[in-house]
């Protein structure tokens, strides 16, 4: 995984059971991609001759109760929100990417069953992959195991004596997939992006983020606190500890996991690209971090020939080398290695400390229930061999034909930020004639890899699950670091391809659509044109506009970090997402919490010109054409119903506070009523009054 996720600007919402994440087949035309429209006399020919075309709205999703003028997404999702229910082993549910992830779970589970019983067909990996699922499968198996998959890293932690043996285990956990404390891994240079180096990234939490630790004053933080210490403990004693040692050691790693938060880069500053770009050689690790051994380090880290770092940062990892340098004691480190073993593998240990994990997941998020063990076993192959996994996958759901379907769309979207950009009146010569060319030159990956990744040399058991998933861990870790001090492999897939999301990624300059997006009700051959614009269209517009957010913005064509900006048009552009941070901070849920404008900001203005982006290509599309559409839908209020119920969602209250508190996407209802209500289309499309609550009156606009 890149390390720099920041910069990894995803779509949809972060699942909270997995890290960000569904299958029916594909539609295999996009209806008229073409960008030229109509002439005049046609469209109004044809309008006249037909009947309302088919809606692409779902009539029992709505709250007609509400007008769309005073609150769209209760208009569009209301008695869809009446009605649902969240599944008991799930946090959130959404009307887009839950089910549509269920579906393909089912399809990869249809598939899984098929290699598992030894019919791997032509698949190069189809063995392995049904050898991974019957060792995840098989409960019994694990139960006899116990916790014996672990005793060669339990030994190495017991054995540690000194600073030096400390940092060699650090070392040797980080090359085997197990990093603690902190992590490195391969990005690119943010000074040359065609380069590879080292980054050295902050970990070691076993809760979601500083604030768990350090704040006092909110109530719910202080009980999550508490119950994270009661967790350690519950951990500890099912691997084997008396309860007063466990209740000690529990201590213990609550004392070394808020020192770390302490030192801990905000979630806020990480989004700063220039904030976490620390170009360091491998001299220079002794100076920014005395007290880490390095060299063994890196030797167990299989990155002893890494010459270039950076390293994201510095502060933490000064921190880090006070502790290991004497005010952590050996013994205290001891502690918390074997929690964070504990912790990183429980899920492939026997059902106690599968159990224990969940309890804590429910008090952080809310879920009822586990997952169906099958669930979890094809997320996990698909975390570990997703490539290998989605070839039979693409073959069931989206093959080439299908694949080249939603180029069309995307090429409108770009043609509308080409538009965009001429008429931008902020915008100076010098900085529209640099923004032409990074659009120019953003790369579009649909549906699935030209060249699926090799797995050659991972060995998969079948009767060893815990073992596999360390493998696998084990096994990128050392394909990121075969990347390092190497050209960028620009063909490179970051999420596997039955992934519900999308993502733009600044340095490469590209936007990836998988194709397990490209479903309904995102996209389908049979919805009416508009309302695939409001679907995938706005996925589109939102992740072109990532490549020109308060991040995306920050780099030039190549990718590489390099201010291509005019000062006054700096300044303005500032402006201008200042507005859109106001906006988001002002919103509140639960109450008392507030939603973070700064964290969710390039999410936000995402969204606002994602939903601008793709009205404008629709429109194009559309051309003179008016058209209705079954209940009297105009194109344009079909399209806004069609985005909006494409976020048709619920929480739980305890997955709603997670998701403020450490998410960059705001909630589904803010990220519908938040962007829409600052357009002007929008209003005139439903005949919004001036005073209407979705008009705006300080209206936000970046792009």
């Amino acid at each position: 995984m890149r390390r720099a996720l920041a910069l990894l600007l995803s779509f949809g919402v972060a699942p909270l059971a997995l890290m960000s994440c569904g299958g029916e087949a594909a539609p295999t035309q996009v209806p008229g991609t073409t960008l030229t429209p109509p002439s005049s006399a046609s469209a109004a020919s044809a309008d006249k001759a037909q009947p309302p075309a088919r809606s692409g709205v779902e009539r029992s999703a709505l709250d007609t109760s509400v007008s769309p003028c005073d609150d769209l997404y209760q208009h569009a999702c209301g008695n869809w929100i009446k009605t649902t229910e969240i599944p008991g082993d799930e946090a959130t549910w959404y009307r887009s990417f839950s089910v549509i992830r269920d579906r393909n779970e089912e399809i990869l589970k249809g598939i899984l069953e098929t290699k598992a019983k030894g019919e791997a067909g032509d698949d190069k990996y189809g063995k392995a992959i049904g050898d991974f699922y019957a060792s995840c499968m098989d409960e019994d198996g694990i139960e006899k195991a116990g916790t014996k998959p672990l005793e060669p890293w339990l030994k190495a932690i017991e054995g540690v004596t000194d600073p030096a043996s400390l940092t060699r285990v650090l070392g040797k956990l980080q090359g085997d997939g197990l990093g603690m404390v902190w992590d490195l891994s391969a990005a690119q240079d943010f000074g040359d992006a065609t380069q590879v180096v080292g980054m050295i990234w902050q970990g070691g939490l076993g809760m979601p983020e500083k604030e768990y630790y350090v704040d006092d004053k909110t109530p719910k933080m202080v009980e999550l606190r508490a119950t994270y210490e009661k967790h350690v403990t519950a951990m500890l004693q099912l691997a084997g500890d008396a309860e007063p040692k466990a209740k000690a050691a529990a201590k213990t790693v609550l004392k070394i996991e808020t020192m770390l938060a302490t030192a801990w880069m905000s979630k806020e500053d990480r989004r700063e690209p220039k904030k976490i770009n620390h170009r360091a050689t491998r001299a220079d690790l002794p100076k920014l971090a005395p007290g880490i051994q390095w060299d063994p380090w890196l030797d167990g880290a299989f990155a002893k020939s890494v010459t270039t770092f950076n390293v994201a940062q510095p502060d933490f990892m000064k921190t880090v080398g006070q502790m290991i340098g004497g005010k952590v004691s050996i013994g205290e480190w001891k502690t918390y290695l074997r929690w964070h073993l504990y912790r990183q593998t429980a899920d492939q240990l026997p059902r106690r400390f599968v159990d224990e994990k969940f309890h804590w997941r429910q008090a952080l998020v809310g879920a009822k229930t586990l997952p169906p063990r099958w669930k979890r076993c094809v997320r996990s192959v698909d975390a570990s061999m997703g490539e290998a996994l989605a070839q039979p996958f693409v073959k069931k759901t989206l093959g080439d034909e299908g694949k080249a379907t939603v180029v069309g769309m995307v090429t409108a979207i770009e043609a509308s930020m080409h538009e965009n950009l001429e008429k931008l009146a902020w915008m100076d010569e010098p900085t529209r004639k640099a923004a032409f060319g990074k659009l120019a030159k953003i790369a579009n990956k649909i549906a699935y890899p030209d060249k699926w990744r090799s797995y050659d040399g991972l060995a998969i058991l079948r009767d060893a699950y815990a073992k596999n998933m360390i493998a696998g861990s084990s096994f990128e870790h050392r394909r990121q670091m075969a990347k390092i001090d190497k050209p960028v492999d620009r063909a490179e897939w970051q999420m596997s391809p039955p992934t519900v999301n999308a993502y733009y990624d600044a340095q490469l300059n590209e936007m990836v659509f998988p194709a397990g997006i490209l479903q309904p009700p995102f996209y389908a051959n049979a919805s009416p044109m508009p309302t695939n614009f409001g679907g995938i269209g706005m996925v589109m517009g939102h992740e072109l506009t990532h490549g020109f957010d308060d991040e995306g913005r920050q780099f030039d064509a190549e990718g590489n970090l390099k201010d291509w900006w005019s000062g006054s048009v700096n300044t303005e552009f500032e402006r201008r997402a200042e507005c859109v941070k106001k906006q988001f901070d002002g919103y509140v849920v639960l109450g008392d919490v507030h939603v973070n404008g700064k964290l969710t900001l390039g999410e936000n203005i995402a969204d606002l010109g994602g939903a601008k982006l793709a009205l404008a290509a629709m429109r194009t599309k559309n051309g003179s054409s008016k058209r209705t559409y079954e209940g009297g839908y105009t194109a344009e209020q079909e399209y806004f119903l069609g985005f909006a119920q494409s976020w048709c969602g619920k929480l739980r209250d305890e997955a709603l506070r997670h998701q403020v508190a450490t998410n960059p996407h705001s909630p589904p209802n803010f990220r519908v009523n938040g962007p829409i209500s600052n357009l002007p289309e929008f209003a005139a499309a439903f005949s919004c009054k001036a005073d209407a609550k979705m008009v705006r009156k300080d209206r936000c606009e970046v792009w």
